[in-house]
């Protein structure tokens, strides 16, 4: 199964990305297996993270097969080469760079790039991204959304990110997003395995019920 292939199947079972913010090595793989538990298929490092490539390996080795593991706020083409070292599958960055697109799939990783307006959503997709971030969804409301999806590609993936609870998920499920990235919602710094694993459970429960709407 290539890259591409397990972002669609985990994307099936949970399209929700795990962004993991601040996350240590030593801890990332207790955190990650309450994710696991919890439903989730989907997760990423942040590269502003302590030693993020070490997480990556870390959570590569032990989830390889079972979840798709790649790194956030991925600026350059270098990043993504690192990352391709370190074993990422996923290449989630907070902009529009084609140069970023391209190096992701040059190396046969799946880029989710950042995105706002009709503009770069539409550069993205003829840079070669099939899924794209709406960041930050602060300043996206639902609307917005539904207004996007009435041009984009039917079979693109619609993932806002920023400021998503699981309270205001249903609005942008309705207006068309296929998933989303879950932040300082579900992890910051210092918190435990434990703390992660409620509300992961709350997150994963919240998109069921959303999507059963």
């Amino acid at each position: 199964m290539n890259h591409e292939q397990a972002w669609q199947q985990a994307r099936d079972t949970l399209p929700l990305v795990a962004i993991l913010r601040g996350v240590k090595p030593d801890e990332v793989v207790a955190i990650g297996q309450v994710l696991f538990d919890a439903g989730w298929r989907l997760m990423e490092v942040p590269l502003n993270s302590p030693s993020p490539f070490d997480s990556i390996a870390r959570l590569r080795q032990a989830f390889d097969g079972r979840m798709v593991i790649g790194a956030g706020t991925v600026l350059t083409a270098a990043n993504v080469q690192q990352l391709a070292e370190a074993g990422g599958q996923l290449v989630v960055a907070p902009n529009m760079d084609p140069a970023v697109i391209r190096a992701a799939l040059k190396e046969g990783m799946v880029p989710l790039p950042g995105v706002q307006t009709a503009t770069e959503c539409f550069a993205a997709l003829a840079a070669g991204a099939k899924a794209l971030k709406i960041f930050p969804a602060e300043q996206v409301p639902p609307a917005t959304i539904k207004a996007l999806r009435a041009v984009l590609p039917a079979s693109t993936d619609v993932m806002p990110v920023g400021g998503v609870t699981p309270d205001n998920m249903a609005a942008y499920v309705q207006a068309g997003a296929s998933g989303f990235g879950i932040g300082g919602a579900l992890y910051r710094p210092g918190d435990t395995a434990a703390q992660v694993q409620q509300r992961a459970l709350a997150f994963a429960q919240a998109w069921r019920t959303a999507t059963r709407a």
